[in-house]
């Protein structure tokens, strides 16, 4: 398969300001050094803690935000680059489907109106073939056509994700971004929605980015994963290697946090020591050496490169030198 997005070491810092005067007085790099390959037709599940960068980086990737340092390609050609925006002309083939379907819906709009606005911006069709894409959508997504002539407030949250999901497709994307599109929905709900993206991405032969805490949605949809840590990319690998060989301490402590169960099968929780370290003061050398049983004296001083080990890409000195147990 071909690469569809590449991201090469790409980072993203923030400006901290303080005072009345709003005088910069650090920055905060939200996303370090990350780079990346998702080849056509495959899902890349994205997880770790809140304020890891998950949702930093989908932006990056949709260009909400342009990138510090680094570049994006898509379909071999670069699109962004530092501090350069995304060309907008590729803006039809990327996508988002956001976390809150209905603070991303204008109330005042019917939601034909906000599912057919992108056709509006990139000048698609007239008045009426927008209006037969829109049911057409809707269709798809599983609502009825007179759907289209009602308010967001009118319909249930996993009415609304569905009305996002069209939203998304409506221009045809090649990519598809999810930031966490379940998280705010029932479990019965979450399900349903989960077999939906499923389904379209067969259908439509979608690529997709989905990021999501909860490890047990993504091992259903995703191929590959990618595991972050305070901006960084720890560790990625397919799903099955990554859930059956996990090899990075944070991707080990994040899989024994996951219930399962039946009671035969479940291990012993890995706790973690301390709390997440903040972006404006972050630890030297390895980000996780604070809160790791495995680390060491190098682990203090020196970032670690990604290494191959296994199936699997990993970021850390004790995966290298032999110090980790196997999983």
């Amino acid at each position: 398969m071909s690469a569809l997005l590449e991201l090469r070491d790409i980072k993203k810092s923030f400006a901290f300001r303080k005072g009345i005067l709003q005088r910069v007085v650090g920055q905060v790099n939200a996303v370090n050094n990350v780079s990346l390959t998702i080849e056509r037709g495959r899902t890349l599940g994205l997880v770790g803690e809140s304020g890891c960068g998950k949702s930093t980086l989908a932006r990056i990737v949709v260009g909400l935000f342009p990138p510090t340092e680094g570049e994006i390609l898509f379909d071999g050609l670069q699109i962004a680059g530092a501090d350069i925006p995304i060309d907008p002309k590729f803006s039809r083939r990327i996508q988002i489907i956001f976390q809150d379907p209905y603070s991303s819906l204008d109330p005042r709009l019917p939601i034909g109106d906000s599912i057919a606005e992108g056709l509006v911006i990139h000048g698609i069709g007239d008045t009426k073939s927008r209006r037969k894409a829109v049911l057409d959508i809707l269709a798809l997504v599983g609502l009825p056509p007179q759907a289209a002539d009602r308010y967001p407030h009118e319909f249930s949250g996993g009415q609304r994700q569905r009305i996002g999901i069209a939203r998304a497709l409506i221009l045809e994307p090649e990519f598809l971004v999810c930031d966490e599109p379940t998280s705010a929905l029932d479990v019965s709900v979450q399900a349903q929605i989960l077999n939906l993206l499923k389904r379209l991405k067969g259908r439509l032969n979608l690529t997709m980015m989905f990021i999501s805490h909860n490890l047990a949605v993504v091992r259903h949809i995703a191929d590959d994963v990618m595991v972050m840590y305070l901006g960084h990319a720890v560790e990625v690998a397919p799903v099955n290697e990554l859930f059956t060989t996990p090899r990075h301490p944070y991707t080990r402590a994040l899989l024994s946090a996951t219930p399962i169960a039946d009671p035969d099968r479940r291990g012993e929780r890995i706790k973690l020591i301390g709390e997440l370290p903040s972006p404006l003061n972050p630890p030297s050398g390895c980000p996780f050496h604070p809160r790791c049983s495995y680390a060491y004296d190098r682990c203090k001083t020196e970032l670690p490169a990604m290494i191959t080990a296994g199936g699997s890409r990993v970021a850390c000195h004790a995966v290298e030198a032999g110090k980790l147990p196997p999983a």
